[in-house]
Formats: structure tokens, C-alpha cells, sequence
């Protein structure tokens, strides 16, 4: 059984790669390099194969694998990656939090080949080491970059994609088609997110901004074998390597442009003082002030560049694609929302960011969508020295899984944890009172601690607006497939597979048939 397994990772290797494995294992069998259990107990430990260990449990896409091992052997669980590699999978509310009070023993996240190239090695904020740069990055980023006076300048910017999703939206229901939403989506997400970032950006480089962001979110949602076994590194059998050499040389070669158009903007004697500064103008500021504490160079600049986009376009559009998926498989949910909004916006203008906070049943959707369906489905930590937790001993350089999919699908915290119902988050529901932070281990999907990400308040306030006008504007249909009949006279139901990557999207487009409900489509007050 185990042998049968293991060759599913093998399968994926040419024949070549195939032979050179065998005499690899060989070798590593006769050195015996198994792990060494020393000075304490390790978590429980699924049967491990020789050279692979435990990779061939973690068939694509690698969260649901992870689920499959808490579900059986529990909230910790030890995986040895490679010859000498090793992991914990954590999966449980508990015991996230338990490890985060010891978060001095596990400050920083682990870096891959992929990442190490993707980031500019530790330049930026994502992948930077617990310390003096790290620590200013994130004032940085949480005060200016996606600071609330920031996000507020740069409303425009989001309103103005909005808009043109909703004509896309209005022009198709006219031509009686349908809109590609997840397409629709993504472009609205990145293209907000790029001009937030560089708002002179030439609109002939958005798709190469845009390509090179879903590229990136595939390559470092990809679990890389030549990272845990070292005798594989120098071959790229998955290609992972060469991949990542081009998407980085697209990447620096759009940011190169970007910054020397800011630079050149800079410098110009007639250049006009602009109230709302894009975060290009707030990073190169950072570098230009003699007294920060950490001065910042162009590398530090890139990778934070490289570190917002991609964190904020593909998330943001994974996440209201998933929710609006869940609703359209909910009609009773979806009646709900479109209820509050009728009661509490009307249909004489665009509901707006600036109401989320008094549509508590549209944050109970978001809440739900986010236990079941993560923006990233697990987070990454690496432990600096030996962690004593719940019994175990963990050892130093060990690469610490928190399964954020798991935590969300923990039946000790969660009723009926498969199903999509936002009542529990409601007056009177099992969690009501549950929200969205860092130190809410039981619904974790910005992750926790110092490492949590600094963009769960845009996500929270943009995410949910953007969702709203859609249901607001538009009833959505599901188009029938070919020879395809709808059953009992309901609507077909949406299939909510997912994909490998970072992010978990779904693995269909979603494709739907927009009905308007309002007449004419109202657009954001801000472009009024």
C-alpha cells in the first residue's frame, strides 16, 4: 500500500528521474539518513517511506492533503520531507494558539527556491527575518501603504474598477450572454491593486502585471520536491526553476519601469503635489528619508511591490468569486443578503465601502466564506530552536504548517462544519460574536501573531463591497451546459472544486447569465 503510494510522487518524474531516485535511495538507506528522534517526543507520524519520507502523502493540492492527516492522527502532526526535513502539520484552533504564545521560538516564514527568487531572497516584507527591517516594514505597511487614511484616498481607484465590471456586467445582460466572472474579477482586482500601487501605469503593461501575478501565486503554491530532496535540485524535473527565472525577469523588468517612470514624475520641477500619493510614491518617500530608522533600497522597494500585488489581487478576487459560488448554491442565503441590502441601501444608489459595517448579514457571509474557503490555506513558519508544546518536543529548523483550511473545519469550534450557513455568525447563532483577527485562533484566514497579514483590514472593508454590488445590481444565473436540463426546475448547482495554488480558487471559471435589478445600473459616488 505504502509502495503503491509513493508512486504517485514518482509519477510526476521522467524515467530518468526515476532511476536516479532508486540509486538515491539507495545511498540514502545505506548512510541511514532517517531523522533522528532526539531529546523528546515528536508529534504523531503517519508510516514514512524511505528517501520521500511522508511527500508522497502530500498529493496536490497539499491543504487538503494536510486536512487528511489532522483528521487522523490529530492537531499536530509530524511529516518528514526528504531525506532530512522536517515539518509539523498544526490543525486545530488549540493548538495554533499554543504555538503562537511560544512565536518568539517560530518568528520568521520558510523559504523555498521559488521564493527566495520571487522575493528578492528577504528584501521585502513577506519573507524578511524577525528584526529591526522587519519590524519598520510593517509600521510601514499598516500606518501608510494600508493604512485607513491611504485606503480611503485611493477609493477612487477601487470605485473606478467596480465601474467597469458593472458595465461589463450591464452589457452582457443587454446582449443576453454571459460574464465570465472570474475573469472579470481577477482583472478588476489587479488592475485596483496596480494603480493603487503605480497609478500611472501604462494600460498596455496591466496584462503583463496581471500574468505575471497569477504565475507567481502558482509557483509559490507549488510544493517543490527539489527542496527536500537535495539530489534532485540541480535537474528542475518540475520545470518550477526555469518557470520562476522567467516570471522574475518579466516582474523586474515591469517594476523597473514603473519605478524610473515614478523617479523621472520625481524629479520634474512641474510635477503637480498630489493629496493622494500611490504606495509607489509612499515606499520611494520611505527610501528618501534620511532619518528612518532602516533605509530602503531598490531592491527593498521591488519585493515590497511584488509582496502587495500579489498578497492583494488574486485573494480579493478569489474570495468574492467564492462567496458569490456559495450564495448562488444557497438561494436562501442569497435572499437574505439581497433582503438587508434593499432594507438598509435601497436601489437608488451603488452600496459602498462605507456601509459594510452596518450589514451585518453580508459580514456574516464574509465570515462564513472565509472559514470555509481562506484567501491562503495555510501559513508557513520555520522554528529558530527546540519548542516544547502540548507534550512535544520540536526541534529547530522546522517547517511549521498551520493548516488555516483545517482550524476552519475544526468540529470541536465549528456545527456541521462543512455547510455553508452565515446564521451561525448571527444574534443567536453558535458563533456569534466570532470576528475577523489576530488573535482569534478559532477563525484565522489573515493567519496570526506578528506574522498575520497586514491586509486583512483592506480585505475586510473592499471584499465585501465589491460582493454587495454585485448582488445588489444583478440577479446571477447559472447557464445550462449542453444537452443539460435543469432538475426539478432548480437551477443547477455551481460545482465548487478547487485548484492548486497559494490561493485556492475555485477549479471552474464562473461563468453566470446577469439579470439587471436595477435600472439603470447605479455607479460608485465617488466617480459621480
Amino acid at each position: 500500500m505504502a509502495i503503491e503510494a509513493g508512486s504517485s510522487i514518482l509519477a510526476a518524474l521522467s524515467n530518468d528521474a526515476v532511476m536516479f531516485v532508486t540509486l538515491g535511495l539507495v545511498l540514502v538507506v545505506t548512510v541511514s539518513a532517517v531523522v533522528r528522534r532526539r531529546g523528546g517526543k515528536l508529534p504523531p507520524s503517519p508510516p514514512a517511506l524511505p528517501l520521500i519520507g511522508h511527500l508522497h502523502l502530500l498529493s496536490p493540492p497539499p491543504h487538503q492533503a494536510f486536512h487528511r492527516l489532522v483528521t487522523r492522527y490529530g492537531p499536530l502532526v509530524h511529516l518528514r520531507l526528504g531525506p532530512s526535513n522536517q515539518g509539523v502539520v498544526v490543525g486545530s484552533a488549540e493548538a495554533a494558539r499554543d504555538l503562537l504564545k511560544l512565536e518568539a521560538s517560530i518568528p520568521q516564514r520558510t523559504h523555498s527556491s521559488v521564493t527566495r527568487l520571487l522575493a528578492y531572497d528577504s528584501a521585502g516584507f513577506a519573507f524578511a527575518p524577525y528584526g529591526a527591517q522587519w519590524r519598520f516594514m510593517k509600521r510601514l505597511c499598516m500606518s501608510e501603504l494600508l493604512g485607513p487614511r491611504t485606503l480611503d484616498l485611493l477609493r477612487p481607484v477601487r470605485d473606478g474598477e467596480l465601474a467597469a465590471l458593472l458595465r461589463e456586467a450591464a452589457d452582457a445582460a443587454g446582449r443576453g450572454g454571459t460574464v465570465d466572472l472570474s475573469r472579470c474579477l481577477i482583472a478588476m482586482a489587479n488592475n485596483a491593486i496596480m494603480r493603487m500601487t503605480a497609478s500611472s501605469l501604462p494600460d498596455h503593461l496591466t496584462e503583463t502585471a496581471r500574468h505575471c501575478a497569477k504565475e507567481v501565486t502558482e509557483l509559490v503554491g507549488s510544493f517543490n520536491v527539489a527542496d527536500y530532496i537535495a539530489l534532485l535540485r540541480p535537474f528542475d524535473l518540475q520545470g518550477l526553476g526555469r518557470r520562476s527565472h522567467e516570471v522574475h525577469a518579466k516582474f523586474d523588468a515591469l517594476l523597473e519601469i514603473l519605478i524610473g517612470k515614478k523617479e523621472e514624475a520625481r524629479r520634474s520641477p512641474s510635477a503637480p503635489r498630489k493629496e493622494a500619493k500611490d504606495l509607489l510614491d509612499i515606499l520611494m518617500d520611505a527610501a528618501e528619508d534620511e532619518k528612518a530608522e532602516v533605509k530602503l533600497n531598490r531592491e527593498n522597494i521591488k519585493a515590497f511591490v511584488l509582496d502587495i500585488f500579489t498578497a492583494g489581487s488574486d485573494t480579493t478576487a478569489t474570495t468574492v468569486e467564492w462567496m458569490l459560488a456559495e450564495l448562488i448554491n444557497h438561494p436562501a442565503c442569497l435572499k437574505k443578503l439581497r433582503a438587508e441590502l434593499d432594507a438598509m441601501i435601497g436601489r437608488s444608489r451603488l452600496v459602498g465601502e462605507e456601509d459594510v459595517a452596518r450589514l451585518p448579514y453580508l459580514q456574516a457571509v464574509l465570515k462564513e466564506t472565509l472559514r470555509l474557503h481562506p484567501p491562503a490555506v495555510f501559513a508557513v513558519r520555520e522554528t529558530i530552536e527546540t519548542v516544547h508544546v502540548r507534550g512535544y518536543t520540536i526541534p529547530p529548523n522546522t517547517t511549521m504548517f498551520f493548516s488555516i483550511y483545517s482550524v476552519g473545519r475544526d468540529p470541536a469550534y465549528w456545527e456541521n462544519p462543512l455547510e455553508f450557513d452565515p446564521e451561525r455568525f448571527m444574534p443567536g447563532g453558535a458563533n456569534e460574536g466570532v470576528e475577523v483577527n489576530v488573535q482569534n485562533m478559532q477563525l484565522m484566514p489573515f493567519g496570526g501573531g506578528r506574522r498575520a497579514c497586514p491586509g486583512m483590514g483592506y480585505a475586510v472593508q473592499v471584499v465585501p463591497a465589491f460582493l454587495a454590488a454585485l448582488v445588489q445590481c444583478f440577479d446571477w444565473e447559472v447557464p445550462l451546459q449542453k444537452g443539460q436540463e435543469a432538475a426539478g426546475g432548480k437551477a443547477p448547482q455551481l460545482n465548487m472544486d478547487e485548484k492548486q495554488g497559494l490561493v485556492s480558487a475555485r477549479r471552474q471559471p464562473l461563468v453566470l447569465i446577469p439579470t439587471p435589478r436595477i435600472h439603470p445600473i447605479p455607479m460608485p459616488s465617488s466617480l459621480n
